[in-house]
């Protein structure tokens, strides 16, 4: 199977994009994260321009592992709510 180099929808901090990279060089994205804001802060070229140019060009991860938040399904989830735990008012012990 031939890798492609897509956005990830496991691994979002705003866009995707640079977890995308490091998971299509099989990194760890937060290396990725932090050589881009040092490249950033030493004003090295100009990333954040490049960073809106990856963004619009790298498709997103098509994949059935993802979530996708679409209109369709995004509100149709329906999750069951935890039971609050009782607590002993009168115990403070652990503090």
């Amino acid at each position: 199977m031939k890798k492609k180099l897509t956005k990830s929808r496991s691994n979002v901090v705003l866009t995707g994009t640079l977890a995308g990279i490091a998971e299509y060089f099989s990194i760890d994205s937060t290396i990725v994260r932090i050589i881009y804001v040092f490249i950033t802060l030493m004003g090295i070229g100009s990333p954040v321009f490049l960073y809106i140019v990856l963004a619009l060009i790298i498709p997103g991860d098509h994949s059935k592992h993802g979530r996708s938040y679409s209109r369709t399904n995004y509100g149709n989830q329906q999750r069951q709510r935890k039971e609050a735990e009782k607590v002993d008012e009168d115990d403070w012990s652990d503090f």
